[in-house]
């Protein structure tokens, strides 16, 4: 799912547990996983829809609160 996207859902009181998650194809960065009702799951994308992988969760933590994120878990 890409910001947009999720921006929009949030503004509209759609809510999804959100995990941080080291990305399986390189342990040294983070990517997004999204959880929602019914088994629907997500990852956060780029605009070329392939997953957005962070190299320090600082980072992500900021393009997190930027989207709108108030809460996330931690997977190490």
């Amino acid at each position: 799912m890409k910001r947009e996207d999720v921006k929009t859902k949030y503004a509209e009181g759609i809510q999804f547990d959100t995990h941080l998650i080291a990305n399986p194809a390189n342990t040294q960065e983070w990517i997004v996983f999204f959880k929602k009702d019914a088994g629907r799951s997500f990852f956060l994308v780029n605009d070329n829809e392939e997953i957005e992988p962070f190299r320090y969760l600082d980072d992500l933590i900021h393009e997190l609160r930027e989207i709108g994120i108030k809460v996330a878990e931690i997977h190490f």
